[in-house]
Order: structure tokens, then sequence, then C-alpha cells
């Protein structure tokens, strides 16, 4: 049976982790990788009114808007009800926002953001799924959603409450598919119980899944000895049924020019790649690592502006390779700027928007502990 997206192609260019030059978005890199894309034959744009702080649907209006004929691309974005806003005037203003910074016209995908935990209540006091839906009758959304970071039961009741909702963004991923806090594979068995088509994200774990083990790396390379590490994360969230696309936050034109070669080829894992992905799990689950995505939530309420992915990063870097003394130097790199983990004061904020669910306090003190010594 046909679902919503069945057409487009299974790679989507997300928006959220773009090349960046002194703290403004490299749009030559940027406009050659949207350029790229579309040769290859793909079309799914994914951004966000948060992204890089406005900066994301900017540079996708310089890129598309300004060079590529509308309908030869799909464009999704997020409206975020429990970011910084106190009335239902406000929330409802980032949709227009929205739609000035991107000079859509009007947006293929939209996407009530990270609904799940407290972030879930904003969007009913506002009543912002009514207003969508009358953006929607208006012809300003083509299709409407959610993304979501939650546990499945609360996807669930999500879905009997919105049923509607005509797709869900979820993070999936191998290394996430069993795990207990991020439910990958629940949480999509929940979405297709539903009926609803799935767009993916975070894929490679924020890139985490680039950066396996040696034993993880020469597994891999056994069965296709050219093919990317990163490939093989891609492939298996692409292998799922009812996929509209998978998003790829790629940072370079060399990362697009992988993935968009790799999925041009795209075929579903065979059993003997599923085993080895279950290989992978075991090994990965075996390490001790903080799941960090750097989504940056954490970051943009923190009183103390501390680089917590940054940090977590540098951390990992230890927890995997053990090698402590570069570790610090990732550590000094990502805390150049003042952020470091010993300024934290246990406010919690970080820890009630983290979609991993990370005890960010407690490895923060770790992380001084390890990392800020001489």
């Amino acid at each position: 049976m046909a679902y919503l997206g069945e057409s487009i192609g299974k790679l989507g260019f997300g928006l959220m982790r773009l090349p960046m030059q002194n703290g403004e978005v490299d749009q030559k890199q940027t406009d050659q990788m949207a350029d790229l894309f579309l040769e290859r034959g793909f079309t799914y744009f994914d951004t966000a009114y948060g992204y890089l702080d406005g900066k994301s649907e900017a540079a996708a209006k310089k890129a598309l808007m300004e060079r590529h004929p509308r309908e030869s691309f799909q464009l999704a974005t997020k409206l975020p009800a429990w970011a910084g806003v106190s009335t239902k005037e406000e929330a409802e203003q980032m949709f227009w926002t929205s739609l000035e910074r991107t000079g859509a016209g009007y947006f293929d995908f939209y996407l009530m953001h990270n609904l799940g935990g407290e972030r879930s209540a904003c969007f009913e006091k506002y009543d912002i799924w009514n207003f969508l839906h009358k953006r929607k009758e208006e012809g300003l959304i083509r299709h409407l959603g959610f993304s979501f970071h939650d546990n499945a039961q609360v996807l669930d009741q999500l879905l009997t409450q919105y049923p509607d909702a005509e797709f869900v963004q979820l993070q999936i991923n191998y290394a996430d598919w069993e795990s207990p806090s991020v439910q990958s594979r629940l949480c999509y068995e929940t979405a297709r119980k539903h009926g609803k088509p799935v767009v993916i994200m975070e894929p490679v774990k924020g890139g985490s899944l680039t950066s396996l083990p040696q034993e993880a790396v020469t597994l891999l390379q056994s069965i296709h000895p050219d093919a990317s590490i990163a490939s093989w994360a891609v492939r298996f969230a692409a292998s799922l049924e009812g996929v509209i696309t998978v998003l790829s936050g790629m940072s370079t034109l060399e990362q697009m020019e992988d993935n968009t070669a790799m999925m041009q080829r795209f075929e579903p894992l065979n059993l003997e790649e599923r085993a080895a992905i279950d290989k992978v799990r075991e090994l990965l689950d075996a390490l001790p690592q903080v799941p960090c995505t750097r989504c940056q939530y954490c970051v943009e309420g923190c009183p103390q502006e501390i680089a917590i992915p940054g940090i977590f990063r540098a951390l990992n870097n230890y927890l995997v390779y053990n090698n402590l003394e570069g570790a610090k130097s990732n550590y000094a790199f990502e805390t150049r700027l003042g952020g470091v983990a010993s300024k934290c004061v246990a406010c919690g904020q970080c820890e009630s928007v983290c979609p991993q669910h990370i005890h960010i306090i407690d490895e923060l003190k770790r992380a001084a502990e390890l990392l800020e010594n001489a």
C-alpha cells in the first residue's frame, strides 16, 4: 500500500549542522551541497525555527528559494512552542517568522517540534495544533505532523490525541534501537501501528556512529571494505518500511558526496549485514559512553553557558579510546570560550530538555574531575 512520501528519495538533508565560518553559515559550501543533493535526485530539506538561531532557515532561502524552482524540492520546518515564549501570539508568530525567513511561500512538511515530556503541554496551552490546521486549510502547509523525543507510551498517547497527524519524525539508529531510554524500535513500531509514515532523524546519532571502536570497524570493513562507517547507519534506517526519508545533518561537501553516492545505489540491509549491525550494537552497549547527540537543547537555557555537548564529546573520547591526554586536548578546544564543566550550578535546566534523558549534572562533575585537572 502506498504511503505519504513513498516517492521521496530516502536521503534527506538536515540543515541543523551546516558548515560555518566565523559564526556564520558558509553559504557558498551550503549552496554547493544543496546543488549536489538535488543533482543526485534527492529533494527533502529539513530545518527548524531554532536551528542555528534562525540562520538555518535563512540559509535555506539563499540555497533553495533564490536558486531553484520551488516545485523541485520539499522543505520541512518546525515550531517549538516550548522555546522562550509566554503567549499564544508569540508561539503563533514562530510560523510567520519561519515563512518569512525561508521565503518558501508554503511548507511541504510542517512539524510541531520536539513533543514529549513537559514540552507537549505548551502546544496544548497555545492551541497550536488548531492554529496549524488553519494554515493547512489556507494552503501554507501541505502535510502536518510532529517530531518526538520520549518513550513509546507517550508517543501512543500523542498519536491517539492527534489522529490527524500525517507523519511523525523519530530518532532512529541502530545504537538506540533497543535503548530503554530512547526506545527507537518501540517508537517506530508505535508509529506504524497508528499507520503513520516516519521521517528518521539522528540515523548516525549525531555523528557518534562514525567513530566506532576498532573491533567494530574491522567487522564492518570485513564485509564492505570500501563502504564508509556512516553508510551502515544510514542504510539501517533507510531499510525500514514506511520511511519518508532519513535525515542526515551533513556539514561538508565531502559528507554530501559520500551520502548521496551511497544512497543513489541504496539496497536494504541483507541478513549478513543485519547480523553485523547486531554485533556492533553489542560492542557499543558494552562501552560506558554518554549518549549525547549534540542537539544543543541543553545549551540554549544554560545560565553558565557551559559547552555541554562539546564536553561530552571530549569525555566520550576518553571513555571509548582511553586516551586521557587526547581527551584533555579535545576538552580544552571545546571549552576555549570559557564554558567549562566546573561552572555548573546544578540548576537542572539542561536535564529538563535533554531528549536522551542524560544525567547531565553528574556527567559534568565527572568531566570536571577527569579533564580539568593538570
